[in-house]
């Protein structure tokens, strides 16, 4: 992993609490797989604050994290993407987050990306909220490809011998679709914590300053409960 990604590192997930407390204080792939339109980012704030229905894990989730490692050893033996348990944060934007399973640089510098799931059901194509979790991770991380690794199960147990995998390109066109559904969260939840209407985005030069500290102020207004 190259110096500027470490950098980035904001927490880690073998440290549930302090992982979880970093990601509410910012937007997730998770947060982002619902998000299809402006109608979705009621329902989206709602989940972030609490308020809406939660969900705390259940048998099929409990086997997804079981396995993981396994399938993630896979993913290392074969296409030399280490797992990852890291929280990073995008460059510019520093409230987008993302922790993927695994991660590698290659030899040009490029970053490459590794997803895994674990499904009962056979899948003909991509879900497309797990794809939107894919966009954003690698708009988080700058990355140009994913490699996404899938294990189908019945009763819990593997089907096939090996996972199945494809890799999945860049895409900044949903990239850029993504990002601006995740401002109109951010700002949403901006006005549910503090009460206040968002602060400009677009300004010149010489109140760049203020930009920053307001910047700075809705960071923390977005410091959500875990």
């Amino acid at each position: 992993m190259t110096p500027e990604l470490t950098a980035r590192i904001v927490a880690d997930s073998r440290d549930r609490v302090a992982w979880m407390r970093a990601r509410s204080r910012g937007i997730t792939a998770t947060d982002v797989a619902g998000l299809t339109s402006e109608r979705s980012i009621t329902r989206a704030a709602d989940a972030k604050l609490g308020g809406g229905p939660r969900f705390g894990g259940n048998a099929y989730t409990d086997h997804g994290r079981r396995r993981e490692p396994e399938i993630a050893g896979w993913v290392a033996a074969t296409h030399g993407i280490l797992p990852s348990s890291a929280l990073f944060r995008a460059e510019v934007e520093h409230r987008h987050l993302a922790t993927p399973d695994g991660i590698a640089v290659d030899t040009a510098g490029r970053v490459q990306l590794a997803e895994i799931k674990t499904t009962n059901k056979p899948w003909r194509g991509i879900p497309r909220t797990y794809l939107r979790q894919v966009w954003w991770q690698q708009h988080v991380l700058g990355a140009e490809r994913t490699l996404f690794v899938w294990e189908e199960h019945n009763d819990f147990a593997p089907i096939h011998d090996e996972p199945r995998c494809v890799w999945i390109d860049r895409d900044e066109r949903e990239i850029a679709k993504l990002v601006g559904l995740a401002t109109s969260l951010i700002d949403e939840l901006y006005r549910r914590t503090t009460g206040q209407q968002p602060p400009t985005r677009v300004m010149d030069a010489v109140a760049s300053r203020r930009e920053q500290l307001r910047e700075r102020d809705a960071f923390r207004a977005l410091a959500l409960a875990d």
